[in-house]
């Protein structure tokens, strides 16, 4: 019986002209779904420092990202010698996102004090391809929603006080752009949606500008400066402790 219930999932596949399982195989290797969690910071790496992160061969990182390449998952952009890859588009951001937050959390403990470290900032606060993430961004939605400059529902969207707010504090939202002004982007670490879309790029970008918030090292991590502390606290009433 379930033999039989496979074949007719397969064959409703090909009736409609979708081959889910493809995109499912592309992410099936533990090796390509780390390069695909590595390039969300939204920056474009080299082969070689996929391989780095990946810490697998240069000629086996080679093959797999031949592999997302094709299909799709991945661009690659070519700078004399230099081969770049990057996520495709913000769907494939949207997919690998939302299959983290359904994956089981593993429970081995880290090796070193350097990797529970590493781990914690990223919970704490990360780029998510170009806004933010972890308990930081999830303090600043809850505060945003709190003082009324978004509406949290079914259909989230930036409120008239909340255009004054930007506006207020120097954020500037890019013109011309199709992109939703905000979105609902679900945090694979906290399993509750956080700020994206349009709004979401600007507050992480002007927060990225103005010192709010600084990279460590070459990671996703995000580490919240002294700057930040006062300028969440002045503009959305946040204090040490929230952050």
């Amino acid at each position: 019986m379930g033999g039989t219930d496979g074949m007719d999932i397969e064959r409703a596949g090909q009736d409609v002209g979708v081959d889910l399982a493809a995109v499912a195989r592309l992410l099936a290797d533990g090796t390509r779904a780390a390069f695909c969690l590595a390039l969300l910071d939204g920056r474009a790496w080299t082969a070689n420092e996929l391989a780095r992160y990946a810490g697998v061969a240069p000629s086996t990182a080679t093959s797999h990202l031949n592999r997302l390449v094709g299909g799709g998952l991945l661009v690659e952009e070519r700078h004399g010698r230099h081969r770049y890859l990057r996520v495709a588009d913000r769907r494939v951001i949207e997919l690998i996102e939302s299959m983290a937050v359904l994956a089981p959390r593993r429970t081995t403990r880290p090796g070193s004090l350097s990797a529970s470290g590493r781990r914690q900032a990223l919970a704490r606060a990360r780029l998510c391809y170009d806004h933010l993430a972890g308990t930081v961004a999830l303090a600043i939605t809850d505060a945003m929603v709190g003082r009324g400059l978004l509406e949290w529902g079914p259909e989230p969207s930036l409120t008239g006080e909340g255009a004054a707010w930007l506006a207020d504090a120097g954020i500037t939202l890019p013109g011309g752009s199709r992109r939703p002004p905000v979105r609902a982007c679900l945090d694979w670490t906290e399993r509750r949606p956080h700020l994206a879309g349009a709004v979401g790029a600007a507050l992480c970008g002007h927060a990225l500008g103005e010192g709010w918030m600084k990279r460590i090292g070459t990671t996703r991590a995000l580490a919240l400066t002294d700057t930040g502390r006062r300028a969440w606290h002045d503009h959305l009433g946040l204090s040490p402790t929230d952050l």
